[in-house]
């Protein structure tokens, strides 16, 4: 594996979930791993638990990271081919990518969509330079469509606490003050869609997702329904995709309450806006495993790190 820029870069979900739960078991086993290399975390876009988790990731395996919020303390990078930079860029990323790859031996990027060109927002300009112009390896730490830390965290977290050999498990979109990307939810049902689960998605009409990437998964626009004998409730919000990036729904009716989840665990990528996304009846009670998803971000960024620099 030269990057590691979509879940579609797992060959084995089963035995990469199986060396990540080896990691979490053990984190310091390849401690001597990435001594004397450095690692560039690039931010585009804010980040709590994939800019803390990744750091920590690095340092179990030795590696040096440096941390740079690019929007605010670079110079503004040019993405377009052929541009005459007479305008608010001052550096074009074939230069950047390719000093910052002197500095670093991985780089890891995130950069979220525009919500508003969706052309743009899916030929994932800045993720897709950074592959082409780094001489390194590149990991997504969120892009315009797609969250594959993010994904393979949720399938290691649904096979810690599954409880029979194929689980129901239940994409449910919920509302937000907001417009949001579909990186999450894309993420999650590739991974899902590698998994031995049964999966089905929840949302209103207008809030499908992409088709080429939901392909044959059910898709329900009766939350009830879909949530029958369910045994993971993967919650997020998303802005359309048809009527690209608008909120053209903001159903309170679509929250997450302990009465619909019934029996099943709770899940969601955090930040999570309480008595919106989903009732405080929920997040406070054993049915959340948001908090072990959020511990499990290291050990997913982690396996990633390992395999890269095993093949540096």
């Amino acid at each position: 594996m030269k990057h590691y820029t979509s879940i579609r870069d797992i060959e084995n979900i089963n035995t990469w979930i199986e060396d990540a739960k080896a990691l979490k078991a053990n984190p310091l086993a390849h401690k001597t791993l990435g001594a004397n290399k450095t690692l560039g975390l690039l931010f585009f876009n804010s980040s709590l638990r994939t800019r803390l988790s990744t750091q920590k990731a690095a340092l179990n395996l030795s590696m040096d990271p440096i941390v740079m919020n690019v929007s605010g303390d670079a110079w503004g990078i040019e993405f377009g081919d052929g541009t005459v930079m007479n305008g608010n860029t001052a550096e074009h990323i074939k230069e950047a990518a390719a000093v910052v790859s002197q500095y670093c031996d991985i780089i890891a990027v995130r950069a979220f969509p525009t919500l508003t060109d969706k052309a743009k927002d899916e030929s994932e300009q800045v993720l897709n330079a950074f592959v082409e112009y780094a001489s390194v390896p590149v990991v997504n730490m969120e892009s315009a469509t797609g969250h594959p830390l993010q994904g393979l965290t949720d399938a290691l977290t649904i096979s810690e606490h599954a409880k029979i050999s194929k689980p129901k498990v239940v994409l449910s979109w919920a509302p937000h003050v907001r417009a949001l990307p579909h990186a999450v939810a894309n993420s999650f049902t590739q991974a899902m869609q590698k998994m031995d689960v049964e999966f089905v998605i929840a949302n209103p009409e207008g809030y499908d997702l992409n088709p080429e990437i939901t392909g044959d998964t059910p898709i329900y626009h009766d939350q009830k329904a879909a949530f029958k004998d369910a045994d993971f409730v993967y919650t997020k919000n998303w802005s359309s995709y048809e009527d690209y990036g608008k909120v053209n729904n903001t159903d309170p009716n679509w929250m997450i309450t302990k009465a619909k989840l019934g029996n099943a665990k709770f899940m969601h990528c955090l930040p999570v806006r309480r008595n919106v996304v989903v009732e405080d009846a929920v997040l406070d009670t054993d049915s959340a495993l948001v908090i072990q998803q959020a511990n499990n971000r290291t050990y997913a960024a982690q396996l990633v790190l390992k395999k890269l620099l095993e093949n540096l």
